[in-house]
């Protein structure tokens, strides 16, 4: 079982025609994922790899039962295009696209979970669902096993670095998730952790957060409230100097809120496992699992 892909998620790629549409198209379909429709506006009537181009949202969803949304549109034009995928049915919306103003994602945000719309980023990698065979995004598929571990990242090379730690060590992902790290993401890592807990395939859950904002802290006190599963983490930006950006928009440590030490403290306290270095938590998964 998996979370957010299933085997029945069909993709439309919105910004299909654009260099980076046209080669992941190609890439998600040597994975086996169910690319079934594009978007460009104006280029309705052509292909890509084989797949149907369409003018708008709502004819792929109509024409090509499209029900997942991938997003590579540039970023002046992104909150246009997930308000469309969203107005026109989509069940899930993935933003790739990067340096959308804070301001436009609020509102696609909002718009998207008032119409109970899963969105994934932006300024994400995406998301994969190894044994359903459907990757969506830009994370490499080579790296991706089917398995019971699911993984949550705000970062995309330490999803790739985890991921690929897993897998060289006989370890599955049931689903992997790359939230992205801008300060308003469409999904949380509380969000992914509720999503890990309720699917009785996933046996144990990796976590792998950043300073900045309390998305780590909110996530660990529902974990020791709630999760008997085995949950990992690792807490990227530990010397960072206060004040400073690391990497990601929403990375920012302000007057001691948002600190690494908050966030190592929270985990601890809810019985998580964390990580010195990205690749110890395929050891500690797998001694604990017994895999």
């Amino acid at each position: 079982m998996a979370v957010v892909l299933t085997k029945d998620s069909r993709i439309v790629v919105q910004g299909a025609t654009g260099y980076q549409g046209q080669f992941h198209i190609g890439q998600m379909q040597q994975f086996g994922t169910q690319v079934v429709a594009g978007v460009t506006p104006g280029k309705g009537g052509e292909q890509v790899h084989g797949v149907p181009v369409f003018d708008t949202v709502r004819e792929a969803v109509e024409k090509a039962k499209a029900n997942v949304s991938l997003v590579f549109v540039p970023a002046a034009f992104a909150k246009d295009a997930v308000l469309e995928a969203v107005d026109a049915g989509i069940a899930t919306v993935i933003v790739i696209t990067e340096h959308i103003p804070v301001h436009d994602t609020a509102v696609f945000v909002d718009f998207a979970k008032a119409r109970g719309v899963t969105l994934i980023g932006p300024n994400c990698p995406g998301a994969c669902s190894p044994g359903a065979k459907s990757k969506v995004g830009i994370l490499p598929g080579i790296i991706f096993k089917p398995g019971p571990v699911g993984v949550a990242s705000k970062s995309g090379t330490l999803t790739y670095e985890i991921v690929a730690a897993l897998t060289e060590n006989g370890i599955g992902q049931s689903t992997c998730l790359g939230l992205g790290g801008d300060p308003v993401p469409g999904t949380t890592l509380l969000d992914a952790v509720k999503l890990f807990n309720a699917d009785p395939e996933t046996k144990a859950i990796v976590l792998v957060g950043e300073i900045g904002g309390g998305h780590e802290e909110e996530a660990a006190e529902w974990i020791k409230a709630n999760v008997k599963k085995p949950v990992y983490a690792y807490v990227a930006g530990r010397t960072a100097p206060e004040g400073k950006k690391m990497g990601h928009a929403g990375a920012l440590v302000e007057k001691g809120k948002g600190t690494a030490e908050s966030k190592l403290k929270a985990f601890a306290a809810a019985g998580v496992k964390v990580a010195t270095f990205p690749t110890d938590i395929a050891g500690f998964v797998k001694k604990d699992l017994g895999l």
